[in-house]
């Protein structure tokens, strides 16, 4: 192989390492991110209370119900009224919890379509686009 050749070959290999160590990089920051995000999202409780107070409850990230506080007001209520008043708002709580996890998630889903697949690179290499489906469509879901 002549120098010319050899030459751009190690340059052409050179470009490519570039690429995929500022890839991995960016990857672990990333990561790093997402590990925030969870954190945040595993200590996260909303609390939603029924119209006229004398309903509370409080759910996490997933929306799942943690907490409820009845007033004696609400006990005053029918079971089908008070029934209804907790679902009304363990139902606002939780889609409040859905917004707030898609809001805390959508950073790390957008920053991901702007980042190169591997296989961008290196046409065998893994493809990662099932990594920023997973995040795009559940920001509430851990890997």
């Amino acid at each position: 192989m002549d120098r010319w050749k050899r030459e751009g070959l190690c340059s052409a290999n050179n470009g490519l390492r570039k690429q995929v160590e500022q890839l991995i990089d960016s990857y672990e920051e990333q990561q790093d991110r997402l590990t925030e995000i969870h954190r945040q999202l595993d200590a996260l409780r909303l609390q939603t209370r029924s119209s006229d107070g004398s309903v509370e409850v409080t759910v996490d990230a997933n929306g799942v119900l943690t907490d409820l506080s009845l007033t004696p007001a609400a006990l005053r209520r029918t079971a089908d009224e008070l029934a209804r008043m907790i679902v009304q708002a363990t139902q606002e709580a939780a889609r409040q919890a859905r917004e707030h996890s898609e809001n805390a998630a959508a950073p790390v889903a957008a920053s991901l379509d702007d980042e190169p697949d591997l296989s961008d690179i290196m046409g065998e290499g893994p493809t990662l686009r099932d990594i920023r489906e997973f995040f795009r469509d559940t920001g509430t879901s851990t890997p």
